[in-house]
């Protein structure tokens, strides 16, 4: 054993130095490149590094490229030390990246792993030196392969550091498990696979047991042979190759790397054992055996351990100095190294044989000689004290300690048996050492599993006062280093239904499991999900269901950790549009400002903020005068704070927000973050469009730091978080784009590092869409007009969005614009008055926004103006025959032609439809009535009905045929050449001629219809259909005004085109 050797003091240029590396000779070709030893010594690492990286999930292709950019480093140290590392660069595309995650890697091996690096620097890491990450790594291996780790069956190693080097704990193990099989070194003596054949075999008897009568000439298959078992049956993965170990340069760090797997490994069920009984391999040991400190009539206890050697019984033979047999108790300990427990009790003074056998045969270095003093001492004097048989204290894999003080006990050895909770006795083996002072021994064990342990004491064989010791051992985790956070286990501030959660942080914690328990208003016991969701996290979520007092108890393995119970009062459940959000309420610098924004939505209360946390916290707040406020605080340290932002003093939904203040990192500038665009309003406001990119830049070239740290979000009007599309367009320089869903302003945070940038936030304002398609005109102006009639239409743009109204409207062809009238009615609706001056079709052109609204522009027909006024009705008698067509005229008095509707109503049935065709002067009309009885004529004209109408005529029957000769002109053409005497008493007489027509009513006729037509006034007319037409009227004169008497007819001859029908 060596003196003053430090487990971690490896020093060489190369990171690491074994103490036979300067006596190996130094040839040039053993420095190349491609030497064989480095090869294998490259391989081996990489297979060793492989098999910690399945664990993550994780492969190394090439040693010497693939930890550069520190991620695969990351995750090998990890899975060696248990650690989880918090801020890692995911992405490291640039070299100051990869830096900060190598650096940050063996920053932790040197300060928490206490592992020396020399030589060793980060860059080296990144610039893929090999010869400096064989150093890096062989560092590892020797740290968390061999000096670390407990092996069964290895006495316990001192804590002062003066324990044997790496190496030469490795060799003594081995030497240990096969004393029959001596090895001086890692390299030549296992070349022809001899040894190794020897060390399966120790480790799994009869798995290799024909190793001792292997050909040495045959090293290839004797290697293969043991390594292919230890693989399938030890699951010790080949590390070194076959022919890789028995080459005669073969890696000594590469052999140990490979066999440092051997002290752990476990022998898998139903292995093809054929074990050999090999008495070599029997070991004894134990203070019964020792040349001196034995007295008469103490007890002298040792074990014998016969796991390696096969097959057989043990016998035990003690002869004191007289050649005598004495007694041996020999009791089997039924347990994992197949132990026996030997006692035996000196009756005299003088030199003892202890001779041991297995299988009939002595084992190595039997008998054993043990100088027995005189009487023994007194155990009742002796003491001791110390952690280590404390009842409580004590941890799993954490080694301690206690001291025995025999002062004034007189002689004896002392010894200490640990029992562990199964009773089994080999588990733990303690190491007994002399301090130096006198009469204080010191003991010292590693207790490997949880639960109650007894420390048995002895002094020459007795137990001394208080022994056994009961120990309670923890499990390996330490419940003060938990803490916990979030927002569930905040005091105030969750609400029913809430999605209340919480987080517990036990990174260097130990190996213990979390629970946690919830005791709800009514004392029961309420659902929480636990979840590791990191190496070294708990998520831990629960949904308070009603209102109250709930207390959460967080544990440590059976432990609550600090500040549990958590006592939570749980509100009513909320209803509130209010919304907060940015950066300052997820995390931040110390000294930063933290900034974040909160949105009222409309409504209506005292806001109010409030901050928990490591220190006090400065706040402002800004209102910005649209129903929005943006708030800064200040944190001082490090820590979770709870930001409760209030309404009439009552948390908002999802109050408080825990943001996590981290260490200013001065390096880092984020104020140097550089951000433009339309979508955030910068350098200058610009309207953004409903369902239009919004794009914007983020530079983060001047940040000291790499892109990835950048963060940005938007949110809608009511702060709602809407997606955003993030992407680098060149190096540091990042597009962003949204699209928004709908109009008003929009906001958008930027962070680097978790610091709010320059001007964040940014706000951008979105119009309302513009939609022409959904403008609504109508009304009479947009259908049909009459010329200097004042007319109107209706405008509906309410839901069209924002935008002026605009019309025209011009005569076509002349494009002649008239004037319009535009008056609001209600929001966005409109009316619109204009009078056409022309009879020709008018264009009416309406727009929204600049745009053509739905169906414009639109065509409207001018009619004449009408004086419905001056239209009469002539000719339409008061009473008229029963089935003989009758006949009156439309006289439109001077008013252009117009639609003319005449409706014929009889006292029951349907209406007649007359026949209405055009004269000179308006249009006559003719219906033959078929029922007697009081009709009723409606006229219209230009679609306005006549001042005279409606107007009744009186249907009676025939009185006498002469009347019907009279009445009926189609009946008595002939008469259209006579005349008829004219008698002032006797009624008037129409005589009216008509061409004939084809169709119905007339047939074509050259010969003119005659029509003979009384009346009270005697007046004579005679009318010819045929064109030109004449109409000869006589009347009579009448005494009186206005006309004088005369025996004189007056005479009337007009002109004019025929006459046409109608079905009007």
């Amino acid at each position: 054993m060596e003196g003053d050797y430090n487990y971690y003091d490896y020093d060489y240029d190369d990171g690491y130095i074994d103490e036979d590396e300067e006596e190996m000779p130094a040839t040039e070709k053993e420095l190349a490149d491609d030497a064989q030893w480095k090869i294998i010594q490259k391989n081996t690492f990489t297979r060793w590094a492989n098999e910690h990286l399945k664990q993550a999930g994780k492969q190394l292709a090439d040693l010497q490229y693939d930890l550069s950019d520190g991620l695969r480093l990351i995750a090998l140290v990890e899975v060696l030390a248990g650690h989880k590392f918090r801020h890692v660069n995911k992405r490291p595309n640039f070299r100051t990246q990869k830096l900060e995650n190598v650096t940050m890697t063996l920053k932790f091996l040197e300060e928490e792993e206490g592992i020396r690096l020399v030589n060793i620097d980060s860059s080296d890491i990144v610039d893929c030196k090999l010869k400096l990450i064989l150093g890096l790594i062989w560092t590892l291996i020797l740290h968390y392969s061999i000096s670390m780790p407990m092996w069964e069956g290895e006495e316990e190693l001192p804590q002062d550091g003066k324990g044997p080097s790496p190496r030469q704990r490795l060799l003594g193990w081995i030497n240990s498990k096969m004393p029959d099989k001596p090895i001086n070194n890692f390299t030549t003596d296992w070349n022809d696979g001899i040894a190794i054949g020897a060390l399966v075999d120790a480790c799994a008897p009869g798995l290799c047991p024909d190793w001792d009568v292997w050909d040495p000439k045959r090293p290839l298959e004797n290697c293969t042979e043991a390594m292919d078992a230890a693989e399938q049956w030890m699951e010790v993965p080949q590390l070194i190759r076959p022919e890789e170990m028995i080459n005669p340069r073969v890696d000594e760090k590469a052999m140990m790397t490979y066999l440092s797997q051997f002290p752990n490994a476990k022998l898998k069920p139903g292995a093809p054992l054929r074990p050999k009984t090999n008495p070599a391999r029997v070991r004894a040991y134990g203070p019964g055996l020792e040349p001196e400190g034995n007295t008469v009539g103490a007890p002298a206890r040792f074990t014998v351990e016969t796991f390696s050697a096969g097959r057989g019984s043990v016998e035990i033979i003690v002869l004191n100095p007289r050649g005598q047999k004495e007694p041996c108790e020999v009791i089997f300990n039924n347990d994992r190294n197949l132990t026996y427990s030997c006692a035996y009790t000196p009756s005299m003074e003088g030199e003892y044989r202890v001779i041991i056998k297995f299988a009939n045969q002595e084992i190595p270095r039997s008998p054993y000689k043990v100088i027995v003093e005189g009487a023994a001492g007194d155990p009742s004097r002796v003491t001791a004290s110390g952690p280590g048989i404390e009842p409580t204290g004590n941890q799993v894999a954490k080694r301690t300690f206690f001291n025995i003080f025999t002062a004034g006990a007189g002689p004896g050895n002392v010894d200490c048996v640990i029992l562990d909770p199964h009773g089994q006795r080999d588990t733990i083996k303690p190491r007994v050492t002399h301090t130096g002072q006198d009469d204080v021994y010191l003991v010292e064990y590693t207790p490997r599993e949880e639960g109650l342990h007894s420390v048995n004491v002895f002094f020459a064989g007795q137990q001394i006062p208080g022994s056994p010791f009961g120990v309670d051992v923890a499990g390996n985790y330490f419940p003060d280093r938990v803490y916990v956070t979030g927002r569930g286990i905040q005091p105030k501030g969750v609400r029913v239904n809430d999605q209340a959660d919480f987080y517990v942080h036990v990174e260097n914690a130990g190996e213990g499991d979390c629970s946690v328990q919830i005791i709800g208003p009514g004392g029961g016991n309420e659902p929480c999900k636990v979840e590791r969701t990191a190496d070294s996290v708990y998520t831990c979520l629960y949904v308070p269901r009603k209102a109250g007092r709930y207390t959460i108890i967080v544990k440590f393995g059976p432990q609550e950790v600090p500040r549990s119970p958590f006592p939570v009062d749980v509100a009513p459940q909320l209803q509130s549009d209010i919304r907060a959000y940015g950066p300052g309420l997820e995390g931040g610098w110390v000294g930063e400002p933290a900034i974040f924004t909160v949105e009222s939505n409309g409504e209506t209360g005292a806001l109010g903020f409030s901050i928990e946390g490591p220190s006090e916290a400065q706040i402002q707040c800004s209102d910005n005068g649209d129903g929005s406020a943006d708030v800064v605080y200040y944190p001082t340290a490090l820590g979770e704070y709870a930001v409760h932002v209030l309404c009439n003093e009552q948390d908002i939904p999802r109050s408080p927000f825990m943001p996590v203040i981290s260490e200013r990192q001065p390096q880092l500038r984020p104020d140097q973050v550089r951000a433009q665009g339309p979508g955030i309003g910068v350098p200058e406001a610009v309207p953004l469009a409903v369902g239009q990119p919004a794009p914007f830049t983020l530079d983060t070239r001047n940040t000291n730091g790499p892109p990835e740290l950048v963060a940005a979000a938007v949110y809608n009007p009511r702060g709602d978080p809407i997606p955003l599309d993030m992407r680098q367009q060149a190096p540091g320089l990042l597009q962003c784009s949204y699209v928004p869903q709908e109009p008003g302003k929009h906001t958008a945070t930027v962070s680097y590092a978790g610091v709010s940038t320059s001007g964040s936030p940014f706000r951008a304002f979105v119009a309302e869409p513009v939609r022409p398609d959904l403008v609504q005109a109508s009304g009479p102006g947009l259908e049909r007009a009459v010329r200097n009639q004042p007319t109107f239409f209706n405008i509906d743009c309410s839901r069209a969005g924002p935008g002026d109204v605009g019309v025209g409207v011009r005569a076509e062809p002349s494009g002649q614009e008239l004037p319009v009238k535009t008056s609001e009615t209600g929001p966005g609706q409109f009316r619109v008055d204009y009078t056409p001056v022309q009879v020709v079709p008018h264009l009416v052109n309406v727009m929204f926004a600049g745009q053509p609204a739905a169906g414009g522009p639109f065509r409207v027909p001018v009619d004449p103006d009408i004086e419905v006024d001056k239209v009469r009705v002539d000719g339409l008698e008061p009473t008229i025959p029963l089935g003989v067509p009758h006949e009156f005229d439309i006289l439109t008095g001077g008013n252009p032609r117009a639609p003319v509707s005449v409706r014929v109503r009889p006292p029951a049935g349907p209406p007649i439809q007359p026949l209405v065709s055009e004269t000179v002067d308006g249009y006559a009309v003719e219906f033959t009535p078929s029922m007697p009885g009081p009709h009723t004529v409606e006229v219209e004209f230009a679609g306005r009905r006549l001042p005279q109408s409606p107007m009744r005529t009186n249907v009676v029957p025939q009185q006498q045929p002469v009347d019907e000769a009279l009445m009926s002109p189609r009946k008595q053409a002939p008469m259209q050449h006579q005349q008829q005497p004219y008698q002032q008493q006797q009624p008037s007489l129409a005589l009216r001629s008509r061409s004939l027509r084809s169709g119905p009513p007339h047939s074509s006729s050259s010969s003119p219809s005659l029509a003979l037509r009384s009346s009270s006034s005697p007046s004579l007319a005679l009318r010819s259909s045929s064109n030109p037409s004449l109409a000869l009227r006589s009347r009579s004169l009448r005494s009186g005004p206005p006309h004088s008497s005369s025996s004189s007819p007056s005479l009337a001859l007009r002109s004019g085109p025929p006459h046409s029908s109608s079905s009007r």
